[in-house]
């Protein structure tokens, strides 16, 4: 009997290390940047300045089943042709992905790396343009997947190297 219960803890071991694994091992801001260029005569102003907001997703291993996953927020917010702000982040993260079939992983790193990444990154982008003078800028959730598929569409059309951008 003692066995069968030490090589099922075996068994039981190997099917946990065999296991998909998906995981943030770290999070961290790459590159910040907040312009105000025209403060403080734009502090002052009551109408909603124009915004353009756009997002990048790039990834790249790192080896050891290592991602580096890049989330790359711009935000510009403007009245007419005066800029008011310009906020540029690139928030990233690596992540483990460890026995994925080989064709999931890239849709692994490019959807659900950014999803976890994307409320930290939203939160820095909140307190800078707060701290710059104006309300916190909160952007609306992204949705990865169809982002994902977006770029996935262009890049075959284009035959361009692969990554993912929304404006």
């Amino acid at each position: 009997m003692a066995d069968e219960t030490a090589s099922g803890d075996g068994g039981a071991a190997a099917d946990a290390e065999n296991r998909p694994q998906f995981a943030m091992r770290a999070q961290y801001i790459k590159d910040l940047s907040f312009e105000n260029p025209n403060a403080p005569d734009v502090l002052g102003k009551r109408e909603q300045p124009k915004f353009e907001i756009s997002v990048t997703v790039n990834g790249r291993p790192l080896g050891d089943d290592n991602h580096e996953v890049e989330l790359q927020i711009t935000a510009r917010a403007a009245h007419d042709d005066d800029v008011t702000f310009l906020a540029e982040l690139t928030y990233a993260g690596v992540f483990l992905v460890k026995n994925v079939p080989q064709e999931q992983v890239r849709p692994a790193i490019m959807i659900q790396g950014p999803s976890l990444l994307f409320p930290f990154a939203r939160r820095v982008l909140a307190d800078c343009t707060r701290e710059g003078g104006f309300p916190p800028l909160m952007l609306d959730p992204i949705d990865f997947l169809a982002l994902y598929r977006q770029s996935e569409e262009a890049n075959r059309q284009t035959g361009a190297a692969p990554s993912a951008t929304v404006n």
